[in-house]
């Protein structure tokens, strides 16, 4: 019972705090995320969001958000399997993707307790490989995140046995302090451009 309460009062924590940050990413980024959706508005068809059907905690299904960088007619594959996937990029697109700026809106994601900031990334619905390594390895029992352990050493470079591999050291070693050092290695990241496919 106590292990029981310990490991609530955790979630609570954690919760609180993404809560926190997002509402307060979101009123500080509410600027850049108008002029980003009217940019996309003005430079290609379709909506400003994109909705993907992703697996989240006990492989739950759950509607992600993104600023859409691809056309309306692009297959729903990872990024990996689209082939030469630079023909879909909208004229804006590959500059979203390569800032990150594209994943802004996931920010309503966390605050709906669909994300967090950290955890394992999302898997589309249809990666059936990926979802049943990680139920294989016990990773679905974890909230999936924003960015993660797996993002931040190879991203979509990664075999789906070394994701999971990364997911699976990520889980063992949750804390605070590996998630503010996979935060800052994010930003990093970001600031390089690496890791990211177009």
């Amino acid at each position: 019972m106590k292990t029981c309460k310990r490991h609530s009062s955790a979630y609570l924590i954690t919760r609180a705090v993404d809560v926190f940050f997002s509402l307060t990413l979101l009123f500080i980024a509410a600027i850049p995320l108008l002029l980003i959706a009217a940019l996309i508005k003005m430079t290609s068809d379709g909506p400003v969001l994109h909705w993907s059907n992703r697996v989240g905690r006990h492989n739950r299904n759950f509607m992600m958000a993104k600023f859409r960088t691809m056309r309306i007619d692009t297959p729903q594959l990872a990024s990996h399997l689209l082939v030469r996937a630079e023909n879909y990029v909208t004229p804006v697109g590959q500059f979203l993707r390569k800032s990150s700026l594209d994943e802004l809106p996931q920010l309503w994601n966390i605050l709906t307790g669909d994300l967090r900031f950290v955890g394992p990334r999302p898997a589309l619905y249809n990666q059936d490989d990926l979802v049943e390594l990680r139920t294989w390895y016990g990773v679905h029992e974890l909230v999936p995140g924003v960015t993660g352990w797996a993002q931040v050493n190879g991203r979509d470079e990664l075999s789906i046995r070394e994701k999971v591999a990364l997911d699976k050291e990520y889980a063992e070693q949750e804390s605070a302090s590996f998630d503010l050092k996979i935060l800052a290695l994010t930003i990093l990241k970001v600031f390089k451009g690496a890791g990211i496919s177009h």
